[in-house]
């Protein structure tokens, strides 16, 4: 779809924020296989600084439901095991004097089903952004019609537009919201 209008391509460029931004909500839902974006809110103290995690540790991941996390820096294992420790994961980290390995336990059949439930939400949180979106374009429209900037039939083709891109974001953020689902519910 051409899109010449700078307010909708505007518009499509925040629908798509919103479709990244709860990609990366989803990636913070533990789905009982290790995935390193699980450890991307955690800030380590190293050296009197609040510091993410990945920026002094590698994060790898070596077998499908464990964590290998190792710091660039062996004097701050500590912090790094004292930071995971304090933080909302639920996974209890394993020194072993170089690394620190993170198994990620099996998820109960109760817990994947809360887990969906918290997809989906997020999945409804990321529709009403686009939605939003779409109202401000809309505005944004009728005001250029008002301004003689467009003609009313333009301004009901831009419409027409404007309604085809937020049907292809919301579509969007349902995949992802499908696609997340079967990753946790699958055992």
């Amino acid at each position: 779809m051409q899109i010449n209008d700078p307010i909708i391509k505007q518009a499509k460029e925040r629908m798509t924020k919103a479709e990244e931004a709860f990609r990366r909500e989803l990636g913070n839902i533990r789905a009982g296989r290790a995935n390193a974006s699980l450890l991307n809110r955690i800030m380590v103290d190293y050296y009197g600084v609040s510091t993410p995690l990945n920026q002094i540790a590698q994060i790898s991941v070596p077998e499908a439901r464990v964590l290998l996390v190792t710091p660039y820096d062996k004097s701050s294992l500590k912090d790094i095991e004292h930071a995971i420790l304090a933080s909302d994961l639920g996974i209890s980290p394993a020194n072993d004097g170089s690394a620190i390995r993170l198994v990620i336990p099996q998820l109960t059949e109760e817990r994947r089903k809360d887990l969906a439930k918290e997809v989906k939400a997020e999945a409804e949180n990321a529709k009403v952004a686009v939605r939003n979106v779409r109202r401000d374009m809309m505005d944004d429209l009728k005001k250029a019609e008002k301004k003689g900037d467009l003609t009313e039939d333009d301004l009901h083709s831009l419409e027409d537009q404007a309604q085809k891109v937020t049907d292809a974001s919301i579509k969007n953020v349902e995949t992802i919201q499908a696609e997340k689902e079967k990753e946790i519910l699958d055992v």
